[in-house]
């Protein structure tokens, strides 16, 4: 609620203006704000909900915005300045609490066994080098040395503690990646279930900053990290996501729907690639084929077009039965199911045989704790 008012009085607002401003802010913060409301109030002895209050302050905090506005606009004379100066200096920090996140999800605490010592010496390294990102902000305050650059940055270099952190983090993560793999054969039910929804929303958030920092802007023509403001938003709405994905994880809001979201993501994008590639070919050979007439481009773009109309059902249909063998297995066999006891319906004339079939068939594909079957005996009253 902050960041806009202050971009508007430091004149930091983006292109869009002020309302294009706040909608990308909220697009961003807010579903990490709320995540984190909900778990620390439903689930208050697990430091996750925390941990994500935690990121949003030290990583969405108008730190920035506010040191320009006090320290460049009214020479250091607004309350709160120094504050501002310290907790918006120390980035790693937030780079930490991502960390240790990560470490302990889904229950909140650090893995057992023989990773036990290791977690505990990277989580007390972290938090060192997090602690000790507050220096350089507090010495400049201290000794009255603060210089705060255009961007509202403390115009100073945190030295070792820089190469230090990214020294940690890179162990860390490098050690917590190595453990996923067993971590994940070895779940079963809710906690698979969990760990599905961290890794989809992972993956999407790690997309969403390849694509907003490298590669949208180099296709482009601009540098790395830079580019137009909606590439920045567009890594913002992966970062959204995450907390996300996890607070339905935690809060355990219908999990094991994340399988068909899994299995229809996938279908979905892979036919969009297959029929973007589809067009954009055949587009190119009918304008050359078409080049004699008059109106080549456009007969090329609708003969193009219908074709891919034309196309999409049956592609979808091919391309999710394949997805759904491999990421939404359950929902594969209990079609197979399904299909063979309509054959075997066709075919039965044994009613025994045919109830035998139908309980299996349930079983098999809902999954109950338990099943019966009632037939009204011929001949008797409704």
């Amino acid at each position: 609620m902050a960041t806009v008012p202050l971009d508007v009085l430091t004149h930091r607002s983006g292109t869009g203006g002020p309302l294009v401003d706040a909608l990308g802010n909220a697009a961003t913060d807010v579903p990490l704000a709320v995540v984190g409301v909900l778990l620390a109030v439903h689930r208050p002895r697990n430091p996750i909900g925390w941990l994500l209050l935690a990121i949003e302050f030290f990583g969405a905090s108008p730190t920035s915005q506010y040191a320009v506005l006090d320290y460049r606009m009214h020479q250091g004379t607004l309350p709160l300045g120094p504050a501002a100066l310290v907790v918006g200096g120390d980035w790693p920090m937030f780079l930490v609490l991502i960390s240790i996140l990560l470490w302990v999800f889904p229950d909140g605490e650090l893995p057992g066994g023989r990773w036990r010592a290791v977690s505990v010496a990277l989580l007390v390294a972290g938090l060192l080098v997090g602690l000790a990102g507050l220096v350089p902000g507090t010495v400049a305050v201290i000794t009255n040395r603060v210089r705060v650059d255009a961007s509202g940055n403390l115009a100073v270099t945190m030295g070792p503690v820089a190469d230090l952190t990214m020294v940690a983090l890179v162990a860390s993560w490098l050690v917590w990646l190595a453990l996923q793999v067993p971590r994940y054969r070895r779940s079963r039910g809710v906690r698979r279930q969990q760990l599905k929804w961290l890794y989809s929303g992972a993956a999407v958030f790690v997309i969403a900053v390849l694509l907003a920092v490298i590669i949208i802007p180099l296709a482009l023509g601009d540098g790395a990290g830079s580019g137009p403001p909606w590439v920045s938003d567009l890594g913002g709405f992966g970062a959204a996501l995450l907390p996300v994905c996890i607070g339905i994880a935690l809060l355990r809001y219908r999990l094991y729907e994340i399988d068909r979201l899994i299995s229809r993501t996938l279908a979905y994008g892979v036919v969009t690639v297959i029929l973007g590639v589809v067009f954009v070919t055949a587009i190119l050979g009918l304008q050359a084929l078409l080049a004699p007439l008059t109106h080549a481009n456009e007969l090329a773009v609708a003969g193009s077009t219908l074709l891919v109309a034309a196309l999409f059902q049956p592609l979808r249909r091919r391309v999710q039965g394949l997805v759904d063998r491999r990421f939404n297995r359950s929902r594969y066999d209990a079609q197979q199911a399904l299909d063979a006891f309509s054959a075997r319906l066709r075919e039965e004339v044994d009613l025994e045989t045919l109830q035998e079939s139908l309980l299996t068939l349930v079983e098999a594909t809902l999954e109950p704790s338990s099943v019966s079957l009632w037939l009204r005996e011929p001949g008797a009253e409704r």
